[in-house]
């Protein structure tokens, strides 16, 4: 699998201390009314209580009490175990959402190119979903207010965009080549949050299913698209879990009794005050005959890991890729009485073999934790299949007997490392930075009635192969700033050809052109293939 440098992810732990020195002024002493508030609290009363009280009452200047008790009860909580979390009011509905089968909002998926939200997607069956508007419009006022400018950023057009179930948007568009503005009366209502991106024939006999989170919906819309994968002939299924974060525990253990016999251990997991639990297959898995092969790399976290272990230790499908992330935590939310929630981790979960695949931290030690995954990084073990070491004790056994290893992710039965051959230094700074992202995006916007002719995936690759896209691309990145070397372009030119086209496929035809494809020339995908043509 070629790679691609992720955004840097940075977790900045806010470390407040409060300190009490001796400069009490006289008068203060003198007064002392409001000073043995201090000390007339609530026996009851933590320490915590009392210091946000003193501070509410006696600081110099007005405080907004809210703000600093998110603040600390964020820090108190994320010093617990790197995923318990504390979760403000104004983000929860946000937060949830993401797990939800849908929320509420105008249903459109956008690009903010030069300042201004372009519409890339119109959500099928979301309220904007047959009202006139279309890709590549783009949006310069809401509700009678521009909208367009340095301040435009993505929290603020979700804030904006979505909103209560029945509330009305007033939006302003400027189409595709053209100037004239148009408006739009829109209702928000449900937005359908899906978490299979794709379900189609990778190859004769064989069907590729993608899985991007364990959602409310996730089950009912993986069964649907095997279904539809098995009337079209598929026999052996390819399950990408690659860049999966998890979810729900009980949709990956559904989705695992699918293809388990009766009695087979899905998972079990237990905790201080969280009784024994175990999930067991039911029997009833209507494709329990099919050969599986399931895709993993070091993002795939969580209720990915009981799916792909629960398939490893049970002999019944065979992980690919590089080992996962190595969460191994369960954890509830709670509400809490001013509308914000905890979510904290009450117990953990193993393998059917007893593996807890949960990766090394200690308490208060974030940064450790999220550094981690930089040290797989420079250890090599993306790129080298020898650099992943395992401690004796760390061995366990599977269904069948095989060794497997606990005590940090899934380590797969084939290992396939990234390949950085085609990589330069100038092709990294420029996808890191999303300058193809954008170039893609704004060659769709000037080519779309030219594209819109082109109804395949095919037919709009063989068009795009045939156009200058590469040196156009390169001067696109100069007028950024980003000088290339022609040896840098050229050994590069590959990996921006196929990073291109993807893009600009999707921008035009949705998932169903994109996955197809990028996953062709996928290494990971390509050794999933061979594995199943073999065997």
């Amino acid at each position: 699998m070629k790679k691609y440098l992720f955004p840097t992810i940075v977790i900045v732990a806010i470390l407040i201390g409060f300190f009490v020195g001796n400069g009490i002024s006289s008068r203060a002493n003198a007064n002392n009314s409001s000073w043995r508030l201090l000390w007339d609290s609530p026996q009851s009363q933590s320490k915590v209580d009392q210091l946000l009280e003193m501070m509410n009452r006696q600081y110099v200047d007005p405080l907004d009490m809210d703000s600093i008790t998110d603040i600390v009860m964020q820090e108190f909580v994320e010093k617990l175990d790197p995923h318990s979390s504390y979760i403000p009011k104004k983000d929860l509905e946000l937060v949830n959402s993401e797990l939800e089968g849908s929320f509420s909002g105008i249903g459109v998926q956008f690009s903010i190119q030069q300042d201004t939200v372009c519409i890339v997607a119109v959500i099928s069956g979301g309220p904007c979903d047959g009202k006139g508007i279309l890709p590549g419009d783009k949006i310069i006022e809401v509700n009678d207010t521009s909208f367009v400018g340095k301040t435009i950023n993505n929290e603020r057009v979700m804030h904006t965009l979505r909103g209560q179930k029945g509330t009305i948007v007033d939006l302003t568009v400027k189409h595709a080549g053209s100037d004239e503005p148009y408006h739009y009366s829109i209702t928000r209502g449900d937005v359908p949050v899906h978490s299979v991106d794709i379900a189609y024939m990778i190859a004769p006999k064989i069907g590729f299913i993608r899985v991007n989170k364990f959602g409310e919906t996730t089950y009912n819309e993986f069964i649907a698209g095997l279904a539809k994968l098995h009337k079209d002939g598929a026999e052996d299924f390819i399950i990408d879990l690659r860049g999966n974060p998890g979810g729900y525990m009980d949709r990956a253990i559904k989705m695992a009794n699918e293809f388990l016999d009766q009695g087979d251990m899905i998972v079990y997991s237990q905790g201080r005050s969280y009784p024994y639990y175990e999930a067991r297959a039911n029997g009833l898995g209507r494709f329990r005959k099919n050969r599986v092969v399931v895709l993993i790399d070091t993002f795939s976290a969580s209720a990915s890991e009981i799916f792909s272990g629960a398939m490893q230790d049970n002999d019944r499908g065979t992980i690919i890729g590089c080992r996962s992330f190595g969460k191994g935590l369960v954890q509830q939310q709670y509400p809490l009485n001013d509308g914000s929630a905890v979510r904290l981790t009450v117990a953990r979960y193993y393998t059917p073999s007893g593996r807890c695949i949960q990766k090394p931290y200690e308490m208060g030690k974030g940064e450790e934790y999220t550094k981690e995954m930089y040290d797989r990084f420079e250890r090599g073990e993306i790129f080298e299949e020898d650099s992943m070491l395992h401690a004796d004790s760390l061995i366990y056994h599977t269904k069948a007997g095989r060794v497997v290893y606990g005590g940090g992710g899934i380590t797969p039965d084939i290992f396939v490392g990234r390949d950085t051959s085609l990589n330069t230094p100038w092709y990294n700074i420029a996808v890191n930075r999303a300058y193809t992202y954008q170039f893609a995006y704004q060659y769709t916007d000037r080519h779309r009635q030219q594209l819109q002719q082109l109804k395949t995936w095919q037919e709009m690759e063989s068009y795009l192969l045939r156009q200058p896209l590469v040196p156009q691309f390169v001067k696109f990145c100069e007028d950024k700033g980003l000088e290339a070397k022609p040896a840098e372009v050229q050994k590069s030119t590959p990996l921006l050809i196929r990073l291109i086209n993807s893009y600009i496929v999707r921008d035009m035809l949705g998932d169903e052109g994109f996955y197809p494809l990028y996953e062709r020339d996928d290494e990971v995908t390509k050794r999933a293939l061979k594995f199943l043509r073999e065997e």
